[in-house]
């Protein structure tokens, strides 16, 4: 048996969460694998660092830096006492390194007023390459040998900064090199989880929250027979529970289920992290590390058909909602290619689109943020359209919410959308915008922020009561 187990930030962040990821790990028998992420808010904390050295404060930066290495020393003086605190001088050391590194960096950004995307990646490593020795030194302590390794010689990437994308055949081969040896003999490699680097050997990142998608790519390459994912809840709910408090958790979902639910705002799982895993059919669980009875959430590759209907509600928030209109936009080939080119040249993610039967009106969801940017560049696209008044006007509502109905069991199944709607009018929830894809797994919708959790208490409710709870 060989399993692949990731903690996540809170189950590194204190004594009481790594003493329970020690007895987890000590529990599961066969060759076992562990990716941590950095310690929680770590990563945000050097996110401003990075902001504020691109200011040129130097001093500001390193003050960050010198806080979250007092933290982790703090850490890990909490963890082994002074009695066993030279079994953790090795990871005391690399501490040290790391972060008299990272100042480095961060005094050369400061000095040339420049963060690169490259840069950036390195310094936003550093949370994981000091996690990483601690968790093994403290597993080695309690009777489980264990050994830090550095994903950056196991996963390899693209040279993506920011979002890099997986070399799989060549992790692959490198997993089988440095890994493979150490689980046969029966050491714990303590894996870094969110980084990789380019085949010249720099550090690149998967993504914010990526800890997961490193834990999904390992379980593949390493043919693992399971892949559990240890958090701070017990697996996914039918619903954010600070909003809805009757909120269950979900025993079973599909991987389309739950990488729509990721995408919009269920941010219990990075949105590609269990992919690579399901495609070899290996099982993805989410477990909690403060409840590890509790059953979880299992994601499988198929469709999990239960009885329900909507199987989760989820929303994403802090959004805009732009829209092109205008009479003179019907027919016209090309003029929604004109939009998306606006939106690709301004490096603006688009969450939602919706367009009119008519083509009189093209609405795109973005991070509200960047709306007010977007809505400039599509005045400026489409100049002359707009004074022969072919486009009317291009506005933004902001700040507007997507909130989405999901389940593999409205395929099929008639009247759900009216359900949907007609919730959302008892409510009193007005509806912005509207999209559902021709796979019926999800309906989306733009509200106003204010309306969120509104609209979310209400599709729930309609769902989840009476004779569409699942047995």
């Amino acid at each position: 048996m060989r399993t692949i187990l990731k903690f996540g930030g809170t189950s590194v962040a204190t004594k009481a969460a790594l003493d329970a990821l020690v007895r987890i790990v000590a529990e599961v028998s066969g060759e076992r694998a562990v990716v941590v992420s950095a310690t929680a808010g770590t990563t945000d904390a050097l996110v401003s660092a990075a902001e504020i050295a691109r200011n040129g404060d130097g001093p500001g930066a390193e003050r960050i830096a010198r806080e979250l290495e007092a933290k982790h020393r703090a850490l890990v003086v909490d963890l082994f006492g002074r009695d066993e605190l030279p079994a953790a001088m090795e990871a005391v050391r690399e501490l040290s390194a790391i972060t008299e590194r990272t100042i480095e960096l961060l005094h050369s950004v400061a000095l040339l007023h420049e963060l690169t995307a490259r840069t950036r990646d390195a310094i936003l490593s550093y949370g994981e390459r000091v996690c990483a020795p601690v968790v093994a030194a403290l597993l080695s302590a309690r009777g489980v040998p264990a050994t830090a390794v550095s994903a950056a010689t196991v996963i390899a990437t693209d040279g993506q900064f920011g979002n890099a994308n997986p070399r799989l055949e060549e992790t692959r081969t490198q997993a089988l090199a440095v890994l493979a040896p150490l689980l046969v003999k029966g050491t714990v490699p303590v894996v870094t989880g969110f980084i990789g680097a380019t085949g010249d050997g720099v550090i690149t990142t998967l993504g914010r929250g990526a800890s997961d998608y490193t834990a999904g790519i390992l379980a593949a390459v390493l043919d693992a027979d399971q892949c559990l994912i240890y958090t701070d809840v017990s697996g996914v709910m039918s619903a954010d529970p600070r909003t809805v408090k009757d909120a269950r958790p979900l025993p079973m979902l599909s991987y389309a289920e739950m990488a729509e639910l990721a995408y919009f705002g269920a941010k219990i799982l990075h949105p590609r992290a269990v992919l690579p895993a399901l495609e070899k059919r290996i099982p993805v669980r989410i477990l909690n590390t403060f409840a590890p009875a509790d059953h979880g959430t299992t994601i499988s590759g198929s469709a999990v058909l239960d009885g329900s209907v909507v199987k989760a509600t989820t929303s994403l928030g802090g959004l805009g909602l732009v829209t092109v209109q205008g009479v003179g936009m019907s027919g016209v080939p090309g003029f929604a290619a004109r939009v998306f080119d606006t939106c690709a040249a301004e490096n603006v993610s688009v969450l939602m689109i919706s367009q009119s039967s008519s083509e009189n009106s093209i609405c795109l969801v973005v991070p509200e943020d960047a709306s007010g940017r977007l809505r400039t560049a599509l005045e400026l696209m489409f100049r002359a359209e707009l004074q022969r008044h072919d486009v009317e006007r291009v506005s933004v509502e902001a700040p507007v919410a997507i909130v989405a109905a999901v389940g593999e069991g409205m395929r099929g199944a008639p009247g759900v959308a009216g359900r949907v709607f007609g919730a959302l009018g008892r409510a009193g929830v007005n509806v912005m915008a509207i999209a559902q894809g021709s796979s019926e797994l999800n309906i989306s919708l733009v509200v106003a922020e204010r309306d969120r959790d509104g609209a979310v208490l209400a599709i729930h409710g309609e769902f989840h009561s009476g004779s569409d709870r699942p047995a």
